[in-house]
Formats: structure tokens, C-alpha cells, sequence
């Protein structure tokens, strides 16, 4: 029998109550994940001719019909939208954390904790949403460039390991997915936060153009813009422009924010290259030892517990970054029994998340005759301006940049007002004060210590290890938060704000106050680098040791900055999907 066959049979003899389906045709590729990651793989791979399968462990997505509470009202919703019944509680023990992200509006979005378990070492809230198009439903679309400072900065400091490309091998790329995405925004001509191809952007209103005057006067390295994101202002390839109806986390119907279900899914089926296939857990890599490649996906269907095999000439993880870590760490052979591609010991280490949760908030007066109209999808940015120059240098390396608004309270502050009957209605028909708020998102450095592993002992429904998650802050995350905090109130009293405070919601030792995975941007566990010794991937998003693996979502990054990092991950898959089918037609991935 063949070492292959041999494999092949061990893992099935772990399910032999269950029926083993067929093996399938072969595939050009196998994309693995539907989200932002996983979408534009499928639209490069199909629109380069490839035959590709996408696996998404979640249900199939209808855009537009699939989004069911996007235009109720408050009123027709439990709770007025709000926090959810104790039961979806009990169930989503995880996702309850955050009542901002997870609520009457969103929950369907989100998976049922009970179903999913994982195991928090330490306090670690994971973000998961399973279902076609993935995070891309829910995200929030802040979508910034990486500067060429972000790229030097581990070797500049000392810290992790060197990137092995540089902002110029991907501002091509950034180029090239701004224009198809759609990205908002404001040119700045700042070094930190490079500018793209973008929209026009949203506009200001009048209390942040009055900040953003203020702050620049006061603090000349610091900008206020518009937040650059991926929603669009001028029709794009069919799509319509953001009419501001919001809130765009329960999903768009006109196309006008960008995410997999609306952009680049529909994109790569119209090649007539794609099937996607829902409800498709993937257990884990077959690895063939004597042409060192990936031979094969197995999958566990979600809802018949079928055991099938998928093969490809190459295979693109984007399953998140954790879940991508998770099928490797699980894809074991006799040439790696620690997980596939990891001779350097390096999978699963360095988990990197953005801390925030900190920043300040204020009341300013002056403005009571002015308001704004419909919602719009966006608030004000502040760039990084810390560690940049000599002048703005501290004690900590890296620094961070804010995401905020300014807005009118509206009548829910009579929660917090005295008075009754017809005098409190009164009062409450006319817009309340002006305030506003900015929180700071910190970049992380990468530490080994922070990591994931398998559970040998405990697995879930479908029989796969559970994930054991170990991360936390480190002394220069809380030494720059003291800045996040304060830079933030000095900010708004230059701006002429009243009653500021500070807020920082880190609890130690709890859940729900700012614990690494909150920010929603976990990254690292199979970074890129230039040694196989010490890093999984290569400057193509390619396993060092096995060549047709690629991985091109979060896990891949190297460090994290302090921007979003979303429209990292559409660059470094378009770049790495050419790449790839240039070396197929080279013969150099079979």
C-alpha cells in the first residue's frame, strides 16, 4: 500500500461509522475560506482561468436577501437592537462580551459559542462569524495602507523578524485592489499613512473640521481626516454609491461597502471558474512526503458528518488567522509531525492583536444652531503621530493612531435626565449637546510567549482539536497606553472641549474590558520572513518548505502597526495569486 493510501485510510478509520463520499475531480486551486481573504483569492485564482474550489465551513450568503434586519427599525427589533436575551447569552458566552459588535441586530452573523468552544489561557475574545463572505459582512471597513516605516519597523527595532518584502513590493497592489475595492478618503501626503487610489472622500462635520483645525494648530504632526474606507462615494462596476442609510454591520444591499458576497465572490463566478461549497469543515492537509506538496484537503461536512477529500494543484489557507493556524497545526505527516510546513517551531507563535479600548471623550458648546444629515458609515482619523520623528519620540517603539466622531446626543440621554410627562418629551424633541470621543488603536509587538496550540485531549463536534489560546499585553503595549490616553484629552481641551475624561477599559484578569482579540484584528501564528529557521511563509506568501501552500490572511503578517489591517490582506493575496499561477504555468508547483 502506498504511504498516501496508508495516510489516507488512518484518517478515515477515525469516522468509519460515518459514509465516506467519493473523492472529487481535481482542482486547479482550493481556496479555503470565504472572507476578505478568501474572496480575493477566488477572484484572482477564476479570473486567471484556474479551476477553483472554495470551502466555507459556514452556510451560503444571498446578498440582499440574506440580510434581514438591515432596514428594521429600532422598534422592530428585542431591546431596540440592543444587547441580547440572557439565552443567545448563554450560547454566545464569547461574542457577549462585545455589545457593540454582537447585538439584536448582528447576532445571526455570529456563531454560537457552545458549537465553536476554544480554550482561553488567558482572557482572549475571538471574533468568529461562519458563513460565506465571513468577517467581510461585519467588518468595519477602515481600510489604510501600510507605510514603509510598518515594514522596517521589526528590524529597525530589533524586534521578531525582518519583513521580507517592503512597501514598494506591495504598493502596486495596493493600487491596484483601492481601485476595484472602492476606498474613500482624503489625500494627506504623510510618510505614516501613506495615500492611495481613493474616492472622494466623506465630509467632516462641522465640530470635527472645528477639531481638526484646533488640533493641527495646537499639534502640528497631528491630522484629523475623514476615515478612509472601503465604502464607496461614486458608483463603481455596478455598484451603487453610500446613500448613508446604515448601520452597515447588519449588510449592504446596494454593494456600496465593500465584502466578499457583494464584490469579488460574484466576480469570480461569473468566470464560470468557481464552485464554492458551504458547510465544508477543513480537518486538516494531506502532505505527499515524496513530492513534498500538498496532495489533498479532507473536509468534514458540517451537516451529514461525510468525510471527503478535495485535491488541488495549490492551496490557498484564508480562514482567518487563527483558523488558517488551526488546520495547520492539525495537518501532521512524518516529515511534519508538529504541524505541516513548521520545522522552524515557529507555527501557532507570535498572535498579535491591536489593544484599544482607551482614549477620551468631551462635550464642547458654540455649535447648538448646526447638525448633520443620515448616517454616515465613517468618523474622523488621527494618524499615528508618535515615535516618528526625535520630537515625538518616547519610551516605548511603535505608537498608534485614533478612530473617533463628533455627533449631537439624541432623545436616549433621557435616561440620564430628570423630569417626567410632557416637559422631559419637550426636551427631548430637540437634539441634545455636541460631543465627542476618539479611541486609540495601539500596535502590538510580536513575542513569541503569545501563541495557539492543539488540545491532544479535548475536540470539538467534528472531532478536530480544540484551540488553546495564550496571549496578553506586554510592557511597551502599557506603556503606550498612558499615552493613548492622555494625548487623546489633551487633543480635545485644545479644541476647546469641556468635561473631558479619560477612559481605559483593560481589566486584568477579566473578559470584555480590552483583552488581546476585542480589536477584531488578530494576526501572526504563520508569519513571513526570510529564514525558513525562524518563519513559515516566504516573501510570497508562500510555505517556505511546502510550494504549493500559500496562506494570505492574517496569520501570514510579521508585525502589526497600528492601522487596520484588512487592506493588507487584499493586496498580499492579489500579489500572491499572480505569483502562483505564474508558477504553475512554470511547472514549479506541481
Amino acid at each position: 500500500m502506498s504511504k498516501k493510501r496508508e495516510t489516507r485510510n488512518r484518517f478515515y478509520m477515525k469516522y468509519k461509522n460515518v459514509n465516506i463520499a467519493q473523492e472529487m475531480e481535481e482542482y486547479d486551486a482550493i481556496v479555503v475560506g470565504s472572507g476578505i481573504s478568501g474572496g480575493w483569492a477566488a477572484k484572482e485564482l477564476s479570473e486567471k482561468g484556474m479551476k477553483t474550489l472554495v470551502l466555507e465551513r459556514g452556510r451560503s450568503v444571498t446578498h440582499s436577501t440574506d440580510y434581514i434586519t438591515e432596514h428594521k427599525r429600532p422598534w422592530e427589533l428585542a431591546n431596540r437592537g440592543g444587547e441580547v436575551d440572557n439565552a443567545t447569552k448563554e450560547e454566545s458566552y464569547v461574542h457577549s462580551r462585545d455589545r457593540g459588535v454582537f447585538n439584536e441586530g448582528t447576532k445571526h452573523w455570529f456563531l454560537n459559542d457552545k458549537d465553536h468552544p476554544y480554550i482561553e489561557e488567558k482572557p482572549f475574545t475571538w471574533v468568529r462569524g461562519y458563513h460565506e463572505g465571513g468577517r467581510s459582512i461585519m467588518w468595519g471597513r477602515h481600510s489604510y495602507r501600510w507605510s514603509p516605516m510598518d515594514f522596517e519597523a521589526n528590524a529597525r527595532d530589533g524586534v521578531g523578524v525582518d519583513w521580507p518584502i517592503r512597501y514598494e513590493d506591495l504598493a502596486p497592489w495596493y493600487d491596484y485592489v483601492e481601485s476595484y475595492a472602492g476606498i474613500s478618503g482624503e489625500l494627506l501626503g504623510l510618510s505614516q499613512l501613506p495615500d492611495g487610489k481613493f474616492q472622494k472622500g466623506m465630509e467632516l462635520n462641522v465640530v470635527e473640521k472645528h477639531m481638526r483645525n484646533q488640533i493641527n494648530g495646537a499639534f502640528p504632526e497631528r491630522m484629523l481626516t475623514i476615515g478612509r474606507v472601503a465604502i464607496l462615494t461614486e458608483a463603481l462596476n455596478g455598484r451603487a454609491a453610500c446613500h448613508y442609510c446604515g448601520p452597515c454591520s447588519r449588510g449592504c444591499s446596494t454593494s456600496s461597502y465593500f465584502s466578499s458576497v457583494s464584490t469579488t465572490l460574484p466576480a469570480a463566478r461569473a468566470t464560470g471558474n468557481m464552485t464554492l461549497r458551504p458547510h465544508s469543515i477543513v480537518h486538516s492537509l494531506e502532505f505527499d512526503e515524496e513530492k513534498g506538496r500538498v496532495s489533498a484537503v479532507r473536509v468534514i461536512d458540517a451537516e451529514t458528518m461525510e468525510q471527503l477529500e478535495f485535491r488541488a494543484k495549490v492551496v490557498f489557507l484564508c480562514a482567518s488567522a487563527l483558523g488558517s493556524t488551526q488546520i495547520m497545526l492539525n495537518s501532521t505527516s512524518n516529515r511534519f509531525p508538529n504541524g505541516i510546513a513548521n520545522s522552524s517551531g515557529s507555527l501557532g507563535h507570535y498572535l498579535m492583536d491591536h489593544h484599544f479600548r482607551i482614549g477620551a471623550g468631551g462635550t464642547i458648546d458654540g455649535f447648538d444652531d448646526r447638525y448633520y444629515y443620515g448616517n454616515r458609515p465613517t468618523g474622523f482619523y488621527i494618524p499615528r503621530f508618535r515615535n516618528i520623528s526625535e520630537s515625538t519620540r518616547r519610551d516605548y517603539v511603535r505608537g498608534f493612531g485614533y478612530q473617533g466622531r463628533a455627533s449631537r446626543q439624541g432623545w436616549g440621554r433621557g435616561t440620564g435626565l430628570r423630569g417626567f410627562g410632557a416637559d422631559l418629551k419637550n426636551t427631548l424633541r430637540d437634539a441634545g449637546p455636541w460631543r465627542a470621543s476618539m479611541t486609540a488603536f495601539g500596535e502590538t509587538l510580536p513575542r513569541y510567549e503569545n501563541h495557539v496550540r492543539l488540545d491532544s485531549d479535548q475536540k470539538d463536534k467534528w472531532g478536530i482539536p480544540l484551540l488553546r489560546i495564550n496571549c496578553e499585553w506586554g510592557e511597551n503595549e502599557f506603556a503606550m497606553r498612558e499615552d493613548m490616553g492622555n494625548d487623546a484629552a489633551e487633543m480635545l481641551e485644545a479644541a476647546g472641549f469641556k468635561n473631558v475624561s479619560v477612559y481605559n477599559r483593560f481589566q486584568e484578569g477579566g473578559v470584555g474590558g480590552a483583552e488581546p482579540g476585542l480589536g477584531i484584528h488578530e494576526m501572526g501564528t504563520a508569519r513571513m520572513g526570510r529564514d525558513p529557521g525562524t518563519s513559515i511563509l516566504n516573501e510570497n506568501n508562500q510555505a517556505h518548505e511546502v510550494p504549493n501552500l500559500f496562506v494570505t490572511d492574517g496569520a501570514c503578517m510579521t508585525s502589526s502597526a497600528c492601522q487596520n489591517p484588512s487592506l493588507t490582506y487584499m493586496a498580499l493575496t492579489a500579489r500572491a495569486a499572480n505569483f502562483a499561477v505564474e508558477e504553475m504555468k512554470k511547472g514549479n508547483l506541481m
